[in-house]
């Protein structure tokens, strides 16, 4: 089967949920295929099938985390955003590498950048406690280079401040004066979300 097929193959899988929890070891085997874009959509969809059956991906795991170290930006952003599903659906399992998704807060890629907030989101969304000492890495992602990445970083202050407010009250100040002056207009928006989120609580 070429690359191209593979992929399609892979798609299909992606559709397919009750073929997931079976696929686990032919998708964890696809890990070491010579192809970035067959590693990429394997990561992706482990990170998938992860959400909703952590605790069967849990032997992947260690594998998926060898990619946080990989010199090509794809398969960092990729093994980024498969912790934040599997740690979504199962903080435990992701708990010993947690700590090390902060190093992505200031990875050189803004695509990873932005995988590591979208990650963080997805584990705070049920986790949410174990965030209250790292809100200045956030509060640096709100003032980020890139615009995708300031887009996304009030996103984690507005799942933050529904689920634990007294995290986010802090720098409501400083979203505030990003939604009145931030360049992006999405950023505004998502800025304001983020108040509204936290003083609803």
């Amino acid at each position: 089967m070429n690359e191209s097929e593979l992929y399609k193959e892979l798609g299909k899988l992606t559709d397919d949920r009750s073929k997931w929890k079976e696929s686990i070891p032919y998708v964890s085997s696809l890990l070491t295929h010579e192809s970035v874009k067959i590693q990429a959509k394997a990561l992706w969809l482990l990170g998938e099938i992860g959400l909703a059956y952590p605790l069967s991906v849990q032997d992947a795991v260690p594998v998926i985390v060898s990619f946080c170290d990989s010199p090509i930006p794809l398969l960092r952003e990729r093994s980024v955003n498969a912790f934040g599903r599997i740690g979504r659906g199962s903080y435990h399992i992701i708990e010993p590498y947690w700590t090390g998704l902060f190093c992505f807060a200031s990875d050189e890629e803004a695509k990873v950048r932005l995988s590591f907030i979208w990650a963080s989101e997805n584990i705070a969304t049920n986790t949410p406690g174990i965030y209250e000492n790292y809100m200045p890495i956030f509060e640096k992602l709100l003032y980020d280079a890139d615009d995708k990445v300031r887009m996304e970083a009030p996103e984690i202050f507005r799942v933050l401040g529904k689920r634990r407010p007294e995290f986010v009250r802090p720098y409501l100040q400083q979203l505030q004066k990003i939604s009145e002056t931030d360049n992006n207009r999405v950023v505004r928006i998502h800025s304001l979300g983020a108040i509204k989120a936290t003083v609803s609580k």
